[in-house]
């Protein structure tokens, strides 16, 4: 049967780990681990960088059957991945390159009590099968040994990475996520947690006042507004130190919104949507202007081309007795001629045989061979268009 957990108790847990906070989602955060204290279920702990998690290992730990056993807190980020299964399981002399002597690891060390890994998604692959192991038989072999050594250990998991896209990506195996995840407990951001972050501040200013000896910080009303606005990446870890370096940087001991904007980093300084600086951006939209203009360009020389060849090749599919014709490249134009100039059928055959008679000086036999057609085609051509003209001897 499950533990009932009342809310004087989950208060006297924040006093005694010093948790400042009301939202509902912190207090259910500490009441499962209240509730699975009790047992010895493999407990994960998701959510950011900064939010706190590494107190939560510490309630389920004093608060189990196994307080009066070894505590052993493991980054497993900052254990180089040559060396984290030593660390974890021992290694036996002579194992590897400095094994001068046998060492025993944390599981063996703290059997019979608790081990919080702590960003567990940075072990290695070969070290996530040793873990598994351990957690599915309590057994393990140290690095370079034979020996099989049993240890009855709790683990508790840690991270702030999403372990469903590191199993996507091959980073983090399936089985030992759900061997670790037998009971969940997510840590809200402290963006989500707007009415606890006045709270943490004055915590934390009164703190820093008596460990500096100074009148603890205010913050006016537009202050904490602008706090409450803020997204907050780096969570109560940037919260504390922001208080910290306003306690000792500012003499006034009352801070407007105008100074605290001073310790935000602007990229980030509320969870309003975000507004492009116009200078920064202005090359930025020139550039594309530009990429845009040269496209568009190309694009009209393109359909310039493909016009004219298309009326040139109408025209001689229209020409009776036709002669095989070579059709020039045209020249491009610009794009006003296009515009301006006359796309029937009937002016375009009319402007051909004109610069026709010019170019052969009104000889007509040359300029019919030419265009390609007949004389009499041609004759007939220049009454029906009023294109008479004195015709030169050859």
């Amino acid at each position: 049967m499950a533990q009932i957990i009342s809310m004087y108790d989950i208060q006297r847990i924040k006093q005694r780990f010093g948790i400042i906070g009301n939202t509902p989602a912190l207090d259910r955060a500490i009441d499962i681990a209240m509730q699975v204290a009790a047992t010895d279920l493999s407990v994960l702990i998701t959510g950011e960088s900064g939010v706190g998690k590494e107190v939560f290992p510490q309630i389920i730990h004093q608060n189990s059957a196994r307080k009066h056993g070894v505590y052993l807190a493991v980054n497993c980020g900052a254990i180089p991945e040559g060396t984290i299964d030593s660390e974890l399981f021992g290694h036996e002399k002579g194992s590897f390159t400095g094994a001068t002597d046998n060492r025993k690891g944390y599981f063996e060390g703290a059997d019979g009590g608790t081990i919080f890994l702590d960003e567990v998604a940075d072990l290695p692959m070969p070290t996530q099968v040793r873990l598994l192991r351990v957690l599915e038989t309590g057994e393990f072999i140290k690095v370079g040994g034979t020996k099989v050594l049993k240890s009855n250990v709790r683990v508790i998991a840690a991270t702030n990475v999403n372990i469903s896209e590191a199993i996507m990506r091959g980073k983090f195996r399936e089985d030992l996520f759900y061997r670790l995840n037998t009971v969940p407990i997510f840590i809200q951001p402290l963006r989500e947690r707007k009415e606890d972050i006045y709270l943490l501040f004055r915590k934390f200013a009164a703190d820093f006042a008596e460990k500096y000896r100074m009148p603890a910080i205010q913050l006016t009303e537009d202050a904490q507004h602008s706090m409450a606005a803020y997204y907050w990446p780096g969570n109560i870890r940037q919260l504390k130190n922001i208080t910290e370096q306003i306690s000792i940087i500012e003499h006034q001991r009352t801070i407007n919104a105008e100074i605290l904007k001073q310790y935000l980093p602007e990229q980030m300084s509320s969870n309003l949507p975000a507004l492009y600086n116009k200078d920064d951006n202005e090359k930025s939209f020139a550039s594309e202007r530009e990429i845009l203009y040269k496209i568009l360009f190309d694009m009209r020389n393109d359909v310039n081309d493909l016009k004219r060849l298309v009326a040139a090749q109408n025209y001689v599919e229209m020409m009776p007795n036709r002669e095989p014709m070579t059709v020039q490249e045209p020249e491009i134009i610009d794009t006003q001629e296009i515009k301006d100039e006359s796309l029937s059928i009937s002016d375009r055959e009319a402007d051909l045989i004109q610069k026709a008679l010019e170019k052969c000086r009104g000889r007509r036999r040359n300029a019919a061979k030419e265009l390609g057609i007949s004389e009499r085609t041609l004759y007939r051509k220049i009454k029906e268009y009023n294109l008479d003209e004195e015709e030169k001897d050859e």
